[in-house]
């Protein structure tokens, strides 16, 4: 079965009563703007009423400090930090709002329909996650057999920074894993099956793409230099230049190709197959972002009340980037906007630059 073509074969009457249309990706008619459906989501609804149970409990039961290595957030308080979260999310659906905007005129990429039917879509969903999980086990089990920390999709710290000392040798091996597990194996097993265009990674709107990356480029640079005034923009340039360049490349192979491969070319699109909503793609799409996340440095399971509040603050920080990065793929039907517009530059490049400096010791 060529499943590359897939959106072309017949449906199956379950398949039919589904909402989605089947069509020939990127020749779909314009979105109509249906705002009522969306306030109308359960999904919303339940991300919404999740999230303020998280604020609850962070006011209730946090300690007023939190538990976690964060030298970049050093000497403030919980009820601070989860403002700025909140914040933060706030500006992910600011950013929402503008890309939608951009994006409105342009054809429907009609990602569903480059996903297979639902039952093989159910299968490589399934193998997809399990994947994952023992990626992550993976990834434990050979960073702790040389004494590192463990390998999730971020380095030891990144954007909140670390007093622990990182080795060379750990980062190379980092970017090494999660390039190898995560962006070259599930390519080249999908790619043998499915289109560039099925995977998204070619673009059928190429000046609307490059308009969506600039414009959300540059808001959240302006956001990130700005509110979080980035530690690498007082660097001199002896150590920016090259520090940049490194950093971009190492976060370029460890974090950004397996993010962008793994949920958002190949993930992403069945799960929109699977679920008929947009809605539940973005949310769940964010979640799976955050899951790979789990092994962040900086969080803490050596007791129940620790590891719920290392959960919540896992998808307090990465639930918003995830869901924007699920959207930009959405709206744009290309697995490459998010890369350029919001992960490779912004944040990484400009925020951990320094971090880099410093474990490879660049004068």
């Amino acid at each position: 079965m060529n499943h590359g073509t897939e959106e072309n074969s017949p449906r199956t009457n379950a398949e039919a009563a589904e909402p989605l249309r089947v069509e020939t990706p990127g020749t779909a008619p314009p979105r109509r703007r249906q705002p009522h459906r969306l306030l109308r989501s359960r999904w919303l609804w339940a991300a919404a009423a999740g999230w303020a149970a998280s604020n609850l409990w962070v006011v209730l039961a946090s300690p007023s400090r939190l538990p976690f290595d964060w030298p970049a957030r050093a000497g403030q308080s919980s009820l601070e930090i989860l403002a700025e979260v909140n914040i933060a999310l706030a500006q992910i659906l600011l950013l929402m709002g503008v890309v939608y905007l951009l994006t409105r005129h342009r054809p429907d990429p009609n990602l569903a329909a480059r996903a297979p039917e639902r039952r093989q879509a159910l299968r490589e969903t399934l193998g997809l996650f399990s994947y994952g999980l023992l990626g992550m086990v993976g990834g434990y089990v050979l960073a702790q057999a040389f004494g590192w920390h463990p390998f999730g999709l971020h380095l030891a710290g990144t954007i909140f920074g670390t007093h622990d000392q990182l080795a060379p040798g750990e980062v190379l091996t980092w970017a090494g894993y999660n390039l190898v597990v995560y962006a070259v194996i599930p390519l080249l097993y999908f790619r043998r099956r499915y289109s560039a265009t099925a995977l998204g990674l070619k673009s059928t709107a190429p000046r609307n793409d490059l308009l969506v990356i600039l414009v959300v480029l540059g808001l959240e640079t302006c956001f990130q230099i700005v509110y979080l005034q980035p530690a690498s923009l007082g660097l001199p340039l002896n150590q920016l230049l090259p520090g940049a360049a490194l950093t971009f490349f190492l976060y370029m192979a460890g974090a950004v190709l397996p993010a962008m491969v793994f949920i958002y070319a190949i993930l992403l699109p069945r799960i929109l197959r699977l679920t008929g909503s947009a809605v539940a793609t973005v949310l769940l799409g964010g979640l799976t972002y955050a899951g790979l996340h789990f092994w962040d440095a900086w969080a803490v399971f050596t007791s129940p009340e620790s590891t719920v509040l290392s959960v919540i603050f896992l998808i307090f920080t990465y639930l918003g980037p995830g869901m924007l990065k699920s959207f930009l793929t959405l709206r744009t039907g290309n697995a490459w906007v998010h890369v350029w517009a919001y992960h490779a530059f912004a944040p990484h490049t400009l925020i951990d630059t320094p971090h880099i400096v410093e474990v490879f010791r660049l004068k």
